[in-house]
């Protein structure tokens, strides 16, 4: 027999999922065009012009940040259409990072720089080829349409922890980067700090959202 307690909590436990449920919307659709407006400022910096490189910081914080912190979000929501606008906005967070790999690899060419020898360096790139590791077994494994072993248990996890690293990974690279160009500006950092610290729970937290 269920009891009167336990038959009392099922309300309480609907009404306070669809309340995340609530507040999760506007965070998923407001992530990438802050992050995008973040990463424009950023790209300002030091100089106060935008430039070639600009497109590095800019690029990369709309992937790592935008595209991939709401992907997560909305698929802690659940349900068919969740997921696959899941899978869209990581495939696109991926090709912004390509698109700011590029920018970041052409450039030190241009100014006859070595690639890959700071630690910035090193993360960005195991970011990225994460990302791309990440979303293809997605894409073959997961995906609620093709996917060869989509019901998986174990491939789900194994899928939802590497993309945590990777998105967490990223978030700390783009940090790195902006302490370099924005080193004097206590404003600019603290600009990107607290945000990302109020996503962890959101983004990088398993479990905070009931899922459909």
């Amino acid at each position: 027999r269920i009891s009167k307690a336990k038959i009392s909590s099922i309300p309480n436990s609907t009404n306070n999922a669809a309340a995340t449920t609530t507040m999760t919307k506007p965070l998923i659709i407001a992530t990438p065009i802050l992050a995008a407006a973040f990463g424009y400022l950023a790209g300002l910096q030091p100089t106060g012009e935008w430039r070639w490189f600009s497109w590095h910081p800019f690029l990369m914080v709309l992937a790592f940040v935008g595209f991939m912190g709401s992907g997560s979000m909305i698929k802690k929501m659940g349900g068919y259409t969740n997921t696959k606008v899941h899978g869209i906005l990581g495939s696109l967070g991926t090709m912004c990072a390509l698109g700011g790999f590029y920018v970041i690899y052409t450039n030190k060419n241009e100014l006859g720089k070595d690639h890959f020898t700071t630690p910035h360096g090193k993360a960005g790139l195991l970011c990225l080829i994460g990302s791309i590791m990440v979303g293809s077994a997605g894409g073959v494994f997961l995906h609620p349409d093709f996917g060869v072993d989509k019901t998986n248990k174990t491939i789900r996890k194994v899928h939802s922890w590497a993309s945590r690293f990777v998105i967490g990974l990223g978030w700390l690279a783009c940090f790195s980067g902006l302490r370099t160009i924005a080193a004097n500006d206590p404003k600019m950092l603290a600009g990107y700090v607290i945000p990302m610290l109020c996503l962890v729970p959101q983004v990088l937290v398993p479990g905070m959202t009931k899922a459909k």
